[in-house]
Formats: C-alpha cells, sequence, structure tokens
C-alpha cells in the first residue's frame, strides 16, 4: 500500500478533482517549505484570486494540516484569513487560503510617516475582537506574534487580520498543556509546563501591545535561561526615554495584559473595555521616529528576505491589471531598510534590556506569512522547553 493513504484526512466537505490545474491557474510561487508549497491562483471560473497551499500526502503525517483545517473551517470572522476551499487529489490536498495583500504589521508601521498611540489601539481593538472570537469559539490561537498579523490590502484603512492557525487548538474543556508558541510571546504558564488555558492568547497580545508602543520587545536576554525565567517572573519595565511620552492608560493596559497570574490577567472582553481600547486615553502624539528606530534595530534584519516575495505578488497583479487595461491599484511601499544598525549599545540598557537585536525576529514574506514553517523559532510540543527546538515536526506543514 502507498504510505500516502496512510494519512487520509477525513473532511466531508473537501472536494476530490483528477488534476488541480483544471480549477485554479497557477500565477506565481509564493513560498515553499519542507512540507507544502503556496502559489498565488486565479480560480478559471470566477476569475478570483487565490492563495493555494499544497500539501503532499506522503508527508502529512509531518503535519498538523488536520488541526488545522478543523479550526478554520469552524471560523468565519473578518479579520481572520480564511480557508475557502479544501481540494484532494490522488497525491495533494489543497488549501484554497483568503489572499492577502496588504503586509505584515510592522512593515506598514514602518512605511508610515505618522504613528501615534491612537493607531496601536485601534489595532490592537481589532486583534481583541478576532481573540474574542475564537475564544467564544472554543478555539486558542497559541501562536500570537506580529508576524501574524497582516493587512488585507495595501488601503490605507484596511483591516488586521490573524493567520497561521497551525498551533491553534480546539479547546472546549479550557484547559490545555502542551507546551508550543514562540519564544518571547509565549505566556509563564506555557515556560512553566502547566497547564494552561486561552489566557495564553492574552500574554501574547500584551507583548504585542508593549512592542506597538515602543518597538522592541518586553522581554530579553541573550541567554535562553535567563530570558525564560524574566518572562516567567513577568520581569519587565517601561524605559526611559522610550516610555516617557506614552500614556498611563497605555501602560495600565499592558500590566493587565502581562498579569504573570493567567486568573488575574484580562480576559479578551475585559481588555476590550479597558478605557485604552474603547475610551480615549491613547495619545495622539506622533510617536513614529523612536518606534520604528527600534523596530529597525530589533526586527527589520530580514527584511529584505520580505522584499522578495511582496515584490513577486505587486508585480504579478500588476500585469495583469495592465492586461486588462484597468488602473492599477496603488501598490503598497516596499522599503528596503539599512539594516547594519546594531541598536543601542549595552552600556545605555538597563538591567532589564532594552536589546540590540532580538532571537526571535520576524523572518517572514508578506502575503503567505500565514502559511511560512512553523517550526522555525518555536517551542516545542514534546520536549523541553527551549527556543532550539521545532514544535513538533507536525506543525510545519501547517504553513510554509
Amino acid at each position: 500500500m502507498d504510505r500516502q493513504n496512510d494519512f487520509e484526512i477525513d473532511c466531508s466537505w473537501k472536494k476530490i478533482t483528477n488534476d488541480i490545474k483544471d480549477i485554479f491557474d497557477f500565477k506565481e510561487v509564493l513560498g515553499s517549505g519542507s512540507f507544502s508549497e503556496v502559489y498565488l491562483v486565479r480560480e478559471r471560473k470566477t476569475g478570483n484570486f487565490y492563495a493555494l497551499k499544497c500539501v503532499k500526502k506522503k508527508q502529512l503525517h509531518h503535519s498538523n494540516l488536520e488541526n488545522e483545517i478543523k479550526v478554520l473551517k469552524r471560523i468565519k470572522h473578518d479579520n481572520v484569513v480564511g480557508l475557502e476551499d479544501f481540494y484532494e487529489t490522488r497525491t495533494h490536498y489543497y488549501l484554497v487560503m483568503e489572499l492577502v495583500s496588504g503586509g505584515e504589521l510592522f512593515d506598514r508601521i514602518l512605511d508610515r510617516g505618522v504613528y501615534t498611540e491612537k493607531d496601536a489601539s485601534r489595532v490592537i481593538k481589532q486583534v481583541l475582537e478576532a481573540v474574542s472570537y475564537l475564544h467564544q469559539n472554543s478555539i486558542v490561537h497559541r501562536d500570537l506574534k506580529p508576524e501574524n498579523l497582516l493587512y488585507y490590502s495595501p488601503d490605507e484603512s484596511a483591516k488586521i487580520m490573524i493567520s497561521d492557525f497551525g498551533l491553534s487548538k480546539m479547546a472546549d474543556h479550557g484547559v490545555m498543556s502542551t507546551a508550543c508558541g514562540t519564544p518571547g510571546y509565549v505566556a509563564p504558564e506555557v515556560l512553566g509546563q502547566k497547564p494552561y488555558s486561552k489566557a495564553v492568547d492574552c500574554w501574547s497580545i500584551g507583548v504585542i501591545t508593549y512592542i506597538l508602543l515602543s518597538g522592541y520587545p518586553p522581554f530579553y536576554e541573550e541567554n535562553e535561561t535567563r530570558l525564560f525565567s524574566k518572562i516567567m517572573k513577568a520581569e519587565y519595565a517601561f524605559h526611559s526615554p522610550y516610555w516617557d511620552e506614552i500614556s498611563e492608560s497605555a501602560k495600565d493596559f499592558i500590566r493587565h495584559m502581562l498579569e504573570k497570574n493567567p486568573n488575574k490577567r484580562f480576559t479578551t472582553e475585559q481588555a476590550l473595555s479597558h478605557p485604552w481600547i474603547s475610551g480615549d486615553t491613547a495619545h495622539n502624539d506622533n510617536i513614529v521616529h523612536s518606534v520604528c528606530e527600534q523596530m529597525q534595530k530589533n526586527f527589520a534584519k530580514s527584511k529584505w528576505k520580505r522584499v522578495i516575495n511582496a515584490t513577486v505578488v505587486v508585480s504579478h497583479m500588476r500585469r495583469l491589471q495592465l492586461a486588462h487595461a484597468d488602473p492599477p491599484a496603488p501598490a503598497p511601499l516596499i522599503q528596503v531598510l539599512d539594516i547594519s544598525s546594531p541598536g543601542p549599545p549595552p552600556d545605555e540598557l538597563d538591567t532589564n534590556g532594552n536589546p540590540s537585536c532580538t532571537s526571535f525576529a520576524c523572518v517572514v514574506p508578506v502575503v503567505t506569512s500565514f502559511l511560512r514553517s512553523s517550526s522555525r523559532g518555536r517551542i516545542s510540543s514534546s520536549s523541553p522547553v527551549t527556543p532550539t527546538i521545532p514544535c513538533s515536526a507536525g506543525s510545519s506543514a501547517s504553513s510554509i
């Protein structure tokens, strides 16, 4: 018997086809990994564009694909990258994903001339609304981080989309125990290998909020043991001068999200009711220069890798528009940064560390970051917690 048949996905709504190219016109390769490939495709019948994730059946035993499909099929939200369809051939499974072309959250901030607390608050509000929806449906994302927050389109008013559900979990009983996530964003109870709940997502949102307002992570250490020790103690600070102009309301919001005790940590509902999210306490001063300076030092070291894939999509869409004589839509600004700056010298840092770089820098391409290899930089689900061990071989096929 062919080994590929040992790993069939039981999915009643999947569609069977002999040749996927009868349904989709393949345009460009958006990305590839050990267990899957992603293509920009155009549906022949409708002309609609999608990101098509292709997974070989013979490699399915390495993936969390079935879990990812079950989760994506269960949810439908304006701020979640959607699974549009699912096909099967003799050798492959194909996930037809909503095409998200606006780029990553950090890239958009780096390209802006003006960026304020209010902008950050609006982003976090959208994330909270989506995660609240997930939690109401007994789904925990477990890998929330800036790389998984994408803009739907290049439009200035584009909405935020949550992506990459390779590590998500349908936790109908509310408690989980598998250690997984990304160093720097994972909650103390996960690192402590204790049973945990949906509160881990709220911790991650707190980390993201901290970064959006400062440009650097709340927890940083070159030594992994010390890094995890700081996280488990919730040991962070609002360093001067980077936080001097940030509102007390924002800091209060972060404190509630980065609460060490998950039972005292804000839920998504409580977070949505906080004045920094629902009220008018977020400052409107332009903080783009201070935030972008730190982001460039801490998170832009692999930005050049993303530029290539972004250019592929933008140029191809532009060619198609020209071919149909339609006026071209404005393309997202793809800015190549000077990444040679080492960041603040060590003698400028206090004991809590304002980092010169991070070991968990974002390294994924625009458009398909929700489909990249989930093993990169994640924590093992079956091994002692360390950032250098892949998160179970199975999670890799859930992303590129």
